[in-house]
């Protein structure tokens, strides 16, 4: 090698003749550790501008071959490129100060995020730790409704960015996004009978070049089993953004009980409010009650009713859900109306019969 200047090589700790996985392992050990945010010892940050500049150069072929041939000097002072006509190509000049070292460490590691109890890549400590890309806007991944029904959705996923950041394979590990967990409220009638709910989600994607990202929508087919109980879990594995250096997230929908205008769910059985009269609470009555598939049963109420009875309509609850041919029951509990004021007639007469 020619020239004078820095010593890419020896600032990474490689030999000259490494390759790239050898380059991608020393720059990853060494801008760790040197890393301003990290290691708060005089000259880390000058360390770190280096081995950020070592890294750049080595690890692109056409820089790497001048500077292996005219040193650091005849890299930045422009002498040809490789590949030129006649071996005369163009001029190449290379000004590391144009390219900030933390941008570098942040393409190497995507959103990996190795250092999350002591910084963020949002700008410092305490900072967003969001890895901002694509064409801007910051608008969060989206889960929409679902199209039959309905369903609240929420904010997920990635922020926007840099315009015309190109994403580079780089050399981190990759991390699995944190699960993204929304609600899916459910009718009681939908558990009773089962059914199948489309969810539409909005994701990120990164373009086949790798310099945008674009918002693609996708569908999302939820089977509701008969008798699924509150909080069981539905899981898309790896369907959330779509995003460089990162394991898509998955898609968790958790089944809640949609509040029901009639009945209320008690496991495998379906509790039911009757309205009674105070003299059909004491001298009997019949009552019909609804269910959940549609029917009316009769009950006759032959003896007292007090406030804290109840009476059982066996089948007529929910599936369960390992045994969906089998039904919780119905409990009918009653509420009963006394009258604001009676007669001093009307209470002789009770009291005389009571």
């Amino acid at each position: 090698m020619h020239g004078m200047g820095k010593d890419y090589y020896k600032i990474l700790g490689i030999a000259k003749g490494a390759d790239e996985d050898a380059i991608k392992k020393a720059y990853r050990k060494m801008a760790l550790k040197y890393h301003p945010d990290k290691n708060k010892s005089p000259g880390a940050e000058d360390k770190f501008k280096q081995i950020s500049e070592a890294y750049e150069v080595l690890s692109d072929k056409d820089k790497r071959e001048i500077y292996d041939k005219y040193g650091e000097e005849g890299l930045k002072g422009g002498m040809g490129t490789p590949g030129g006509a006649g071996g005369q190509g163009g001029n190449y000049s290379y000004t590391f100060s144009s390219r900030d070292p933390r941008e570098t460490f942040r393409m190497f590691f995507g959103d990996e995020d190795p250092f999350s109890n002591f910084f963020s890549f949002g700008g410092g400590p305490g900072g967003s730790h969001q890895f901002f890309m694509g064409g801007g806007g910051g608008q969060p991944m989206d889960i929409g409704d679902d199209i039959p029904y309905g369903m609240g959705g929420g904010g997920y996923g990635m922020g926007g960015g840099h315009p015309g950041m190109r994403y580079s394979s780089g050399g981190g590990h990759k991390r699995q996004d944190p699960a993204i967990v929304s609600d899916l409220m459910v009718s009681l009638e939908e558990i009773y009978n089962g059914c199948t709910k489309k969810m539409k989600i909005t994701r990120k994607v990164v373009s086949p070049d790798g310099t945008s990202v674009r918002q693609e929508d996708k569908i999302l087919t939820v089977e509701i089993k008969k008798g699924w109980k509150a909080g069981t879990k539905i899981t898309f594995p790896k369907e959330g953004d779509q995003l460089p250096h990162r394991v898509p997230a998955d898609i968790v929908f958790v089944i809640k009980d949609k509040p029901h205008s009639v009945f209320k769910r008690d496991g495998s059985n379906i509790r039911y409010k009757a309205q009674i009269a105070l003299k059909e609470a004491l001298v009997g009555t019949t009552l019909h009650i609804p269910t959940l598939d549609g029917r009316i049963v009769p009950m006759q109420l032959n003896e007292v009713i007090k406030p804290t009875t109840t009476k059982r309509i066996p089948g007529a609850g929910l599936p369960y859900p390992k045994q969906q041919s089998s039904f919780g029951d119905m409990i009918v509990e009653f509420d009963i109306h006394f009258p604001d004021k009676i007669s001093s007639n009307a209470k002789k007469q009770i009291s005389a019969c009571l």
